[in-house]
């Protein structure tokens, strides 16, 4: 299993007249902590784009548990539970406050789409290859 955490503060624009995180903004986190976890790995979602391949989310599935609220510091973990060599790849997202409770959880299932071809494609061999250490001791 692949994570990486990083954080963002709830801005004042995200809120509803509650002064929650608007419901609709939260893919805007998941989004986060995807691009994020690519990074980490030494690759971005701009490089990925340069090669061709487009990751549009084509599945997505979020719980919302308790609000994250304005100015709140809200962690995001991010994790790739499975590496399948297919032509989809699932992110895993949880998110947290400050006293470390779990706010939100999700599932985005997004496809490697090659922009020339205009199809479908296997996960490009640089994302496999920097993914597969992780996953190397799960049988």
């Amino acid at each position: 299993m692949y994570s990486f955490a990083t954080t963002r503060r709830v801005l004042y624009g995200e809120t509803d007249q509650m002064g929650f995180l608007y419901y609709g903004n939260y893919g805007l986190y998941y989004e986060m902590g995807r691009n994020e976890a690519i990074r980490n790995l030494g690759i971005s979602y701009k490089e990925l784009e340069a090669m061709g391949i487009i990751m549009p989310v084509v599945e997505l599935h979020a719980k919302y548990l308790r609000p994250a609220k304005y100015d709140d510091l809200i962690t995001i973990k991010t994790s790739v539970l499975a590496l399948d060599a297919d032509n989809k790849i699932s992110f895993y997202c949880e998110l947290f406050n400050e006293q470390n409770k779990l706010l939100n959880s999700s599932t985005t299932q997004l496809v490697f789409f090659d922009t020339q071809l205009k199809n479908t494609v296997s996960m490009p061999s640089i994302l496999i290859n920097k993914l597969a250490p992780f996953f190397n001791n799960d049988k």
